[in-house]
């Protein structure tokens, strides 16, 4: 049997204005993973991929019977052609997951990395991170339409990653660790359909939607800066402004913006959502010291899962 893992993560700086040329931050969230192990399996039984968390059992090549099983096979098709390796396998492969799904988390994309990671392992491929994250693309087609390529790039190469699209991934390192609390407002981010949305708006009004992901991407910029030199004095503030950008877009929230709202005024130095928006997760920028009053705030403001990570 091959075991591979995979962490979530999330977006800091860039969601939306990425997929329009501007530069976006996104950093590896390691406590939350997608899990995926590749055991041989019975004579001429075929691929057999489970997912026991979607009570899903679907054997490759036969009619996906859910929307979950679609980019479940295409990954495992992808690998196998990249790899060398027939189709015709006799293989059980199981995929689980701690990332909660639809919240900004890169819950699609890991799950994808750990199989193709698992699958690249099991066959000794030798897959580098640019070979994982070129197949996850792939699959984050399939699930999102237009995807960026931020969560396949960030959790393929489980490092902060500075994305422009159509430039490559740029892995950098932290001058100074810093920490994040990561509050669930419990309501789905539809990843595909805001993206679609401010696709439409773009559409209508593009000299505005430039001007809001020019800075967007103004701040992106700023914040790389200031997280690998280490001055972190002003991150919170950036934070604070892509909020108010992305609120212009109108992919902000009640929800969001309560929760927003209750992490600053608890102590965090910045607060914004992360990801595609309307639901999904809040970040927040704290110092170690305001962990715990953060945090409560947040549960307070209903918060269905709330927890802290450090980017270093």
């Amino acid at each position: 049997m091959t075991t591979a893992h995979a962490y979530g993560k999330v977006i800091l700086f860039g969601e939306h204005a990425v997929v329009y040329g501007q530069p976006a931050i996104a950093v590896p969230v390691t406590q939350v993973r997608a899990t995926a192990l590749v055991d041989g399996a019975h004579p001429d039984d075929g691929v057999t991929i489970l997912a026991p968390d979607l009570n899903l059992v679907h054997r490759l090549g036969s009619p996906a019977q859910t929307d979950e099983a679609r980019p479940l096979e295409l990954t495992v098709r992808n690998a196998l052609d990249r790899i060398g390796v027939p189709r015709a396998q006799d293989l059980r492969i199981e995929v689980s997951s701690t990332i909660p799904i639809a919240r900004g988390m890169g819950s699609g994309a890991a799950i994808a990395t750990a199989m193709v990671r698992a699958l690249g392992s099991h066959f000794d491929a030798g897959l580098a991170a640019s070979d994982v994250s070129e197949l996850v693309y792939q699959t984050e087609i399939l699930h999102h339409g237009t995807p960026s390529g931020i969560d396949n790039s960030v959790i393929a190469f489980e490092k902060p990653v500075y994305f422009v699209r159509g430039e490559g991934p740029k892995v950098f390192e932290v001058g100074c660790p810093f920490s994040l609390v990561i509050a669930d407002t419990g309501v789905p981010s539809p990843t595909r359909d805001v993206v679609a949305d401010v696709r439409r708006a773009w559409e209508l009004d593009r000299e505005r939607y430039d001007r809001l992901f020019e800075e967007m991407g103004a701040l992106a910029r700023a914040a790389k800066d200031a997280i690998t030199t280490g001055r972190l004095d002003g991150l919170g503030c950036l934070m604070n402004r892509n909020q108010a950008l992305l609120e212009e877009i109108a992919v902000s929230s009640p929800e969001v913006e309560r929760f927003v709202a209750a992490a600053r005024e608890a102590g965090a130095e910045g607060a914004k959502l992360s990801g595609a928006g309307r639901g999904g997760n809040v970040i927040a920028l704290i110092s170690p010291s305001a962990r715990d009053e953060v945090s409560g705030a947040l549960r307070s403001a209903g918060a269905v899962r709330v927890m802290a990570t450090r980017v270093e």
